[in-house]
């Protein structure tokens, strides 16, 4: 075993090896990614449009809507998840500070000054008289003394011999890479959730102006079927049933209102203001923003390379590669280097008059200690091992995000071809029901049905036409949008 150490040792020492793993990127048949995604048979039938990488990193222009631009680069300035980030990288940038620290030498410096008293014998002297005439007795003594100043130095040194402290240093850099890309991954997110909730307001307005306008012909509707109750053309029946649907369009105006003032505060929340910071910008109804109606997928081994949360997962399975060097460095001998020099002197000017120091190396190996340090290797492991399950994970939740938003996408776009249609038959059956209705031509139960039908066809294209913008936010986010991978990796070093 002796012999085994002095060869491992001498070896550290000449080729600077390393204890423990080194790291290697996983491929792709390793971590599970397909050569292509899989989309429904309708996506493949509708085509794709090609985005350029300019495109993806600032996907939010592609819905052409300034208030939504200017609501992203506000909550990207202001949002306190993206500030908590941010903190959370300096700390991450100040360990790796020290863990660069750790392979330099260090050295204090002391200075002191001491100052030695000594005092001597003592005399009476009679002042006023002799001693039995009542005079006055004055005590004297004599003292003398030295002062000595010093200077110190000291310093120390711990020999990288089996690269533990390498080992540590490349875990901090995997540690404030991967913090980088988490602060990517949170403005990424962030956006994403500004646009959702954006979307959301205009949904809940265009639902709000349907409501209203529909109860605006209900309105009519009400005061035809009075008219008509009046001539004693009809029953008070057809009355009542106007004012039960009028009643029931009514109801839903103020869950609808709740849900735009919510979405509303959530964006002033994202944007680091006040909950109620937007209503005066936000109150003008706009229409539902509409982006292009696809974005090329690419393959996913691409797709995931963009992606800042697998990036970030990749780089914390790095540290903890780096770790298991970190654990089994403590097991083999430990050599430190440290020496001091000192002076001291009576006066500043001779301080230099005489040196001494020493110099001592040291080398300690553990010889027992319960199974502690092996503990230590094998937790070290366990965490390598639990990294790379979080790495592979956040990779197939990557494939999956996107193939969901693909196929969210085109189900919007079906729905909206189909809703489409429905709108036109229903406004054209409304009306006719309408003008039978007023010229006693049919019954007041064919127009209310005809008209509820009207509105849930006007609110369910609009719902459908919102799914579309929300899923088009879900890919963009999917495929890795909104930041910029190649300066982030040229600030990290980190391997593509």
């Amino acid at each position: 075993m002796n012999k085994r150490l002095t060869v491992i040792g001498s070896f550290g020492l000449l080729a600077g090896c390393a204890a423990g793993p080194n790291y290697q990127v996983p491929d792709a048949p390793a971590l599970g990614i397909p050569s292509a995604f899989s989309p429904p048979a309708t996506a493949r039938s509708t085509g794709t449009l090609a985005v350029s990488s300019a495109d993806l990193t600032t996907w939010w222009r592609q819905f052409d809507d300034p208030l939504l631009t200017d609501l992203i680069a506000r909550a990207t300035a202001g949002n306190l998840q993206i500030a908590q980030s941010v903190a959370r990288l300096a700390q991450a940038r100040e360990s790796l500070v020290q863990a660069r620290g750790s392979l330099l030498p260090s050295a204090s410096g002391s200075a002191g000054a001491t100052r030695n008293f000594t005092h001597g014998g003592s005399s009476s002297i009679v002042v006023g008289g002799g001693s039995g005439n009542g005079g006055t007795v004055i005590t004297t003594g004599g003292s003398s003394g030295s002062t000595q100043l010093s200077l110190g130095l000291d310093a120390s040194w711990q020999a990288d011999i089996f690269g533990g402290l390498r080992r540590g240093l490349e875990a901090a850099r995997a540690d404030e890479a991967a913090s980088r890309f988490d602060l990517e991954a949170v403005r990424t997110s962030i956006a994403g959730e500004v646009a959702t909730n954006y979307i959301d307001a205009r949904l809940a307005q265009a639902r709000l102006n349907i409501a209203l306008n529909t109860l605006r012909t209900q309105d009519d509707n009400l005061q035809i079927a009075g008219w008509r109750v009046q001539a004693g053309l009809v029953s008070s029946l057809d009355s009542e049933q106007a004012r039960a649907q009028r009643a029931q369009t009514a109801a839903s105006i103020p869950s609808l209102e709740t849900s735009y003032v919510q979405a509303v505060s959530r964006l002033g929340v994202l944007t680091g203001q006040a909950p109620g910071a937007l209503r005066a910008e936000m109150a003008t109804a706009q229409p539902i923003p509409r982006g292009p109606e696809a974005i090329e997928t690419g393959i996913p081994a691409d797709t995931l390379r963009r992606r800042p949360d697998v990036r970030g997962a990749e780089r914390a399975l790095a540290a903890a590669t780096a770790r298991i060097g970190v654990a089994k460095a403590s097991l083999f001998p430990a050599l430190s280097i440290s020496g001091n020099i000192n002076t001291a002197a009576a006066s500043v000017g001779k301080l230099g008059d005489l040196l001494t120091g020493g110099l001592f190396a040291g080398l300690t190996q553990v010889i027992f200690d319960g199974g502690r340090l092996s503990s230590q290797v094998r937790s070290a492991r366990a965490g390598a091992d639990l990294a790379f399950a979080t790495y592979r994970q956040t990779v197939l939740n990557g494939l999956e995000d996107v193939e969901n938003a693909i196929q969210a996408l085109e189900a919007a776009k079906a729905r909206q071809a189909e809703l489409a249609i429905a709108l036109d038959a229903s406004n054209n059956a409304a009306l006719y029901a309408r003008s039978q209705y007023r010229a006693g031509l049919t019954d007041f139960v064919t127009l209310l049905q005809s008209e509820q039908t009207l509105l849930s066809a006007r609110d369910q294209l609009a719902a459908a036409q919102a799914d579309q913008a929300l899923a088009l936010v879900q890919l963009y986010l999917a495929l890795g949008g909104g930041w910029q991978p190649d300066m982030t990796l040229a600030q990290t070093g980190n391997p593509a």
